[in-house]
């Protein structure tokens, strides 16, 4: 009996320990980790701070101007009516351990070797990528020499990238893209936030402003600019495909053909300019697609221009516009609703808006034939939109370009086929049926155009 309470006792006097122990460990030792953490914190967003006023003043003192692109400092300081350069840091000290900036090229020149070397003796590590200049890439040159596109200055667990951006013809900035990726046990991974495609932005105004006490430029409205990072991704066209193609089909160079490439392109430039003020997204669709895909040109024995559309984006604004444009109006087939197409004619040269119509699992644009009223549907699979640079000009096609390609003309596309029927040909289209004889007046409209 004396011996059962004697364990009793001890066992109590155990538990009360582990107790005590249990509330030290929670409360003073985790309150010093949580110290530890803060503090660590603290450094990482001083150690920003003094590696963007290092970089900034480093860049200054040899006359490059760079560009502030950081998404979340940009979108920190929109809207903000006060007054940026405050004694706390409280825009750049986010505690992020990346900062991007960017550079245009025409300012970017054999000088960045002394800022990467000064940049180096003051205790950061270096990486620079290179990338061929696409400016200087045709069918008949598909190699040309390297040109920076991507610094990385890593100092004390902050990293600062510096994107080079490249003016192109088309009157837009590109720049290339980059794997890169930093690990490190006490911060885990770091993805940049430019690279993971190239990418393609319009050319901005830069103001110069004073952030946290550090002069510094960025972009004038930067809410325009923060809209085009999600939808920048960029698709170079791929001129040894075209160099290949024009190899075993040579091109043609005929009078016709050499005056309706250049026809077809004024169309195109005329068509994007009408749609662009009126801020509807549109894309190369059909055959325009494929001379792109194919052979980075137009196909001289399309005879037409043709652009995708979403049907959520048509502007009932949109035929006006045209018209306004010295576009003639030539038919009208279906409804918003169901299987819209508009065909316009400048010149003589015509221009199919297709209007896509999207599914929970594919898209799909309709066909009219005007004789006898039958419905036509053309099914593609889903694809987002990526920008390119097609004859001098920024434009957007499907990402997933040969899946639409291959939706379209099926796995030959390669060979040129000049016999088409639009009913037949396709792989991807089905006939569905007929219009209405009582809506037949409103889903078939045509027009004069002489």
């Amino acid at each position: 009996m004396r011996r059962s309470h004697i364990l009793v006792g001890l066992t109590f006097c155990s538990i009360i320990f582990l107790s005590v122990q249990l509330y030290f460990l929670s409360n003073v030792v985790g309150r010093k980790d949580s110290e530890v953490n803060t503090n660590n914190k603290k450094n990482m967003k001083q150690q920003a701070y003094e590696n963007i006023k290092t970089f900034l003043a480093t860049c200054n003192s040899h006359k490059i101007p760079v560009v502030l692109i950081d998404p979340l400092v940009l979108a920190s300081i929109v809207n903000v009516s006060e007054k940026l350069s405050e004694k706390t840091c409280r825009f750049l000290c986010t505690g992020d351990r990346l900062t991007t900036f960017g550079a245009i090229n025409n300012n970017w020149g054999p000088e960045w070797q002394d800022i990467v070397s000064e940049m180096t003796k003051k205790g950061f590590s270096t990486t620079m990528f290179t990338t061929r200049d696409p400016r200087l890439v045709t069918v008949d040159s598909v190699s040309s020499p390297s040109v920076p596109a991507h610094v990385l200055l890593h100092r004390q667990d902050h990293t600062i990238h510096l994107v080079i951006f490249y003016e192109r013809p088309g009157n837009y900035l590109w720049h290339a893209p980059t794997r890169w990726r930093r690990r490190s046990p006490q911060t885990g991974e770091i993805r940049l936030k430019f690279g993971d495609s190239a990418g393609a932005y319009d050319k901005m105004e830069i103001v110069g402003v004073t952030i946290d006490n550090i002069a510094m430029l960025v972009p004038r409205n930067p809410s325009v600019f923060l809209s085009q990072i999600p939808h920048s991704k960029f698709l170079e066209c791929n001129h040894k495909r075209a160099k290949d193609f024009y190899a075993k089909y040579p091109r043609d160079s005929t009078p016709e053909a050499v005056l309706f490439r250049k026809e077809a392109r004024d169309v195109l430039t005329r068509g994007k300019i009408v749609l662009d003020q009126l801020g509807v997204r549109f894309w190369m669709s059909s055959g325009t697609c494929l001379g792109w895909f194919r052979q980075c040109d137009i196909i001289p024995y399309g005879m037409d221009v043709d652009l995708g559309i979403w049907i959520k984006d048509y502007n009932p604004k949109l035929i006006a516009w045209f018209k306004m444009s010295g576009f003639h109006l030539e038919h009208l087939f279906g409804k918003v609703s169901d299987s819209f197409q508009l065909s316009f004619v400048y010149g003589s040269v015509k221009l199919d808006l297709f209007f896509f119509y999207e599914e929970a699992d594919h898209m799909w644009n309709g066909g009219t034939q005007a004789k006898t009223g039958g419905k036509f549907k053309y099914y593609f699979p889903k694809f987002t939109l990526c920008w390119t640079e097609f004859l001098e000009l920024k434009i957007q096609i499907p990402c997933e370009t040969r899946d639409y390609i291959e939706a379209n003309y099926g796995k030959n596309w390669f060979e040129p086929v000049k016999k088409w029927d639009w009913k037949k040909s396709p792989p991807n289209v089905v006939k569905i049926g007929q219009w209405n004889k009582d809506e037949l007046d409103d889903v078939i409209q045509m027009f004069d155009v002489h």
